[in-house]
């Protein structure tokens, strides 16, 4: 056999060279860059929800904020529960408004799938300025789940984090 003539170091030398040369040939000078739309499914009826209620909170419009959570809806903030809409709108919703009046946010991305009556809904936002005495300079992110009702989407569940 031929490989029976050939040393073992000139065996290890062609296995090499051939290993290292298919991988330049197979990936050259290309890169691997991703094009990631960050503002994907925005334009959805389920996003439009998510922005009426991100409104709703910047204004202090307490009625159509409450309208737009489910009311067994859940949320976690900083590392606390509220498990239903009235605990949120009678207690953290308040003050939510407060804080979002005070500074300014902008937003670098929304995600929205949806899937049927179902929808999730990623964010990531820039907060900047002064709450309380306290310069503010934070990037947050949030999840919800959406769900598609009679009377329209109703944010089911909230995760927001800093």
């Amino acid at each position: 056999m031929f490989i029976k003539h050939l040393s073992l170091t000139t065996i290890i030398v062609l296995i090499l060279s051939s290993s290292s040369s298919f991988t330049a040939n197979a990936h050259g000078e290309e890169t691997h860059e991703k094009k990631i739309d960050l503002f994907m499914g925005a334009q959805s009826e389920a996003a439009k929800a998510v922005s009426l209620f991100h409104q709703a909170l910047r204004t202090g419009d307490k009625k159509t904020a409450r309208a737009l959570l489910a009311d067994d809806v859940i949320i976690f903030e900083g590392g606390g529960v509220e498990r239903s809409a009235d605990e949120y709108a009678s207690h953290h919703m308040l003050s939510d408004m407060k804080y979002l009046a005070a500074i300014a946010s902008k937003q670098l991305e929304h995600q929205v799938f949806t899937n049927d009556d179902m929808a999730y809904s990623i964010s990531r936002s820039k907060t900047t300025g002064t709450y309380k005495g306290k310069k503010v300079d934070n990037t947050g992110m949030e999840s919800m789940t959406l769900k598609n009702t009679d009377s329209g989407w109703k944010i089911t569940h909230i995760h927001w984090s800093n």
